[in-house]
């Protein structure tokens, strides 16, 4: 299953495909009792595919076939032991993908031309993905960070490490003057290459970088490149050899000081978003706002969510049963403030409560 959303994995989700292209979601659990319901949602959603292909005239015998034999490969993929709190599937004749979601999914099948992935961009956005970067004299390795967990990344040519001739750990250990060896050029050498490579990932695919190491590692990153300086650092050796829950246990404590700074920095922008008439509050007014693009900044609770039915000049609460309902108007509006250039941040419930979980600040 596929966790890690990146700008180019996104575009080609969005191209559009030879109808039909099939999403279907559905929400999971992460423990029991609540995850023993999973598997017949599940049979029941993507049966629920399978009728509206058979039903749909526009369909045709060999497109159906390959279709619901690309969702029959999906359903085998999916591994419900690890489920999260979400589950995509999509299948177009040819192809299909399987999306664990660190946040909740309306149970629905959409069938079209393109993929539904409004929900995999909020649930990214939510998750706040960041890179960890473990820094030691001989391995710098690379984790990808998301709400309750780091996995080892390959990206950038990570995890890199020092020739054997070039590095003996062993005789600078022995000499009792291991941190010499983050004076000599090799060393340097090493971690310039290191920061090159970082600084380029950067580039293509930004997010907020911690870097873990001992002192002396991360003063020669911060002297020989560039990545360290506007990264958090996290003076603790030992994690370029350690496995992901001991990277997280490390850097738990780190990351949940950043958010309390990050919730109060929010929190302080839109007070004073007030004061120059720019504040928006409400499903109503930031669902207009971000369709004309004008959030600079949206800020969501946690798990905000809303059903509620267009009537086109507004939203208003949707009634049970009602077939026209939108179920997920939170990630749209995420997805379009996203999609028009504005910073989206989550915050824990409570935050909001005089703005009903959704505030923002406009661009004019």
């Amino acid at each position: 299953m596929e966790h890690a959303l990146s700008p180019a994995t996104l575009a080609e989700l969005r191209r559009p495909r030879p109808y039909p292209a099939v999403s279907v979601l559905t929400p999971t659990h992460r423990r029991e009792p609540d995850s023993g319901q999973d598997p017949v949602r599940l049979r029941n959603v993507v049966t629920e595919a399978r009728r509206r292909l058979e039903a749909d005239p526009a369909v045709t015998r060999e497109r159906r076939n390959d279709v619901v034999a690309q969702l029959d490969r999906a359903l085998a993929e999916v591994d419900l032991a690890h489920a999260e709190d979400g589950l995509v599937i999509f299948a177009a004749p040819g192809e299909h993908q399987v999306w664990s979601l660190a946040r909740t999914v309306p149970e629905r099948v959409v069938l079209s031309d393109t993929f539904l992935t409004r929900n995999l961009v909020a649930a990214q956005a939510s998750e706040r993905p960041f890179w960890v970067l473990s820094v030691s004299a001989d391995r710098v390795t690379l984790w990808s960070g998301g709400e309750d967990r780091v996995v080892q990344d390959h990206a950038g040519g990570f995890p890199m490490e020092r020739r054997q001739e070039n590095f003996d750990s062993e005789r600078q250990l022995q000499i009792g003057d291991l941190p010499s060896t983050f004076r000599d050029e090799a060393t340097r050498q090493f971690l310039r290459e290191a920061d090159t490579a970082m600084g380029t990932l950067l580039r293509d695919h930004p997010r907020p970088l911690y870097v873990t190491g001992e002192q002396a590692a991360l003063s020669l990153l911060d002297e020989v490149g560039s990545v360290a300086k506007s990264a958090v650092q996290v003076p603790h050796g030992g994690l370029a050899h350690a496995g992901p829950d001991t990277v997280w246990q490390a850097l738990r404590p780190v990351l949940e000081a950043e958010s309390r700074k990050d919730t109060t920095a929010v929190v302080r922008e839109l007070i004073s978003a007030r004061g120059h008439r720019t504040f928006a509050a409400g499903l109503d007014e930031l669902w207009q706002s971000a369709r004309e693009g004008r959030v600079r900044l949206l800020a969501v609770e946690e798990n905000f969510r809303a059903t509620v039915r267009d009537l086109g000049e507004h939203l208003v609460p949707a009634e049970p049963g009602d077939l026209d309902a939108r179920e997920d108007i939170v990630d749209e509006i995420v997805e379009q403030c996203l999609e028009t250039g504005a910073d989206v941040r989550f915050v824990p419930d409570g935050t909001l409560a005089v703005a009903h979980g959704i505030a923002g600040v406009l661009r004019y």
